[in-house]
This record gives C-alpha cells, structure tokens and sequence, in this order.
C-alpha cells in the first residue's frame, strides 16, 4: 500500500501561517484546513496553488473601473449595454458583486479597493481618489452614486468624496440606508430604525 509522504514539520508551519491570511481564518481553522488538504485531497490543493499562482500573474486592475481582470478593461467597462452616465463607487469587487446580484443597477463602477482611515494611514491617495475625480469628470458621467459602507470609515469616504465631487459641480448621491427587505423591526438595530425614520418618503 502506497504511503503519502509526511510534510516536513517546516513544511507544515508554513502552510498553516500561510492560511491564516484569509479573512477570518485563525490558528486552529488554519491548522485544520492544512491537514485536510494534505491528508484528504492533496490534488486539490495543488489545483489551488496553481490556480493561486495564475491569478498573481495574470490578473490586474481594469484601467477604468479599478476592479479586478485579467484585460486592460474589463468587460463591464466595455459593455455597450451599460449606461456610462452613472457611475457607483464601492469599496471592494466583492461590493460590487454584491450590487450587481441585485440587478438594479445598470451603470458603470469605480472600485475603491480601499476606504479612507486616517488611524491606519490610509488617505486619499492610497484609494484612488485622483483616478475616480479623473473619471468622474470625464463629461460622460452624471451622477456619482456612492455605495461605500456605512461604517465610520465608510461613511467619512462617502462624504470626502461628495465634497470633492461638489467642489467641481459633479453630481454625487448616497445610496439609502434602512430596514432590510422583509425584516422585523423587532430584530433590527435601533440605529438602523432610526435613518429609516429620517429616510422616509411618501408613497
């Protein structure tokens, strides 16, 4: 009977810290995650180092939106289906996925990759904002809708970036925030209640 062989003990601390990485992954999960893969499915973890290694070689930053492709332009930007008079900014390209699952938005995006966090040494710079007033004011885009989250963080990007649009007679909206599609008020946060209040409209 075949053996597997033994990853050096080296070997092994490595993968695991190498796992720990990922959002949310700590040392047992890690460690878990390393004996499986050597253990029970050694092709499948070869399949992910290739597949790792592909993507850091091939994948890149689309000219216009910022998010991820493996193109100059993704295929988003060049979609002649989108309507290019719209642009939503959003943090992250998991964000941006997210908004696109919706399908209620038809428009182009301007990924962040990033939010403003001034304790951690994250400015203006570091997100792009140079590149987004460039496309912003490009004379084909009308309204800036920003969908940053609603964290501090994310709150103190959406407004930075509404002044600097302002300060250039750019059109800039924030995406409304409330009581979820189909949730209980018993079960929502009383923070959550409260901007739906202030964010009523007629019906």
């Amino acid at each position: 009977m075949r053996r597997e062989p033994v990853p050096s003990a080296q070997g092994l601390e490595r993968l695991i810290e190498a796992l720990r990485v990922l959002p949310g992954v700590g040392p047992r999960s890690a460690q878990r995650m390393a004996y499986h893969l050597l253990q029970h499915d050694r092709a499948g973890a070869e399949a992910l180092a290739e597949a790792l290694g592909e993507s850091l070689r091939t994948v890149r930053r689309c000219n216009r939106c910022n998010s991820f492709t493996a193109e100059e332009v993704c295929t988003l930007c060049r979609s002649p289906r989108r309507d290019a008079s719209l642009l939503c900014v959003v943090e992250t390209p998991a964000d941006q996925a997210m908004v696109e699952q919706t399908l209620s938005f038809s428009g182009m995006y301007f990924v962040l990759m990033g939010r403003l966090s001034p304790l951690d040494g994250v400015g203006p710079r570091d997100i792009g904002l140079d590149k987004l007033l460039a496309r912003a004011a490009d004379g084909v885009v009308q309204e800036v809708i920003l969908a940053t989250n609603f964290t501090n963080e994310g709150e103190a990007t959406a407004h930075y970036i509404a002044e600097m649009l302002r300060a250039r007679s750019i059109r800039a909206t924030r995406i409304a925030r409330g009581v979820p599609l189909g949730g209980e008020l018993e079960y929502v946060d009383v923070g959550t209640i409260s901007q739906a209040l202030l964010d009523r409209h007629g019906l």
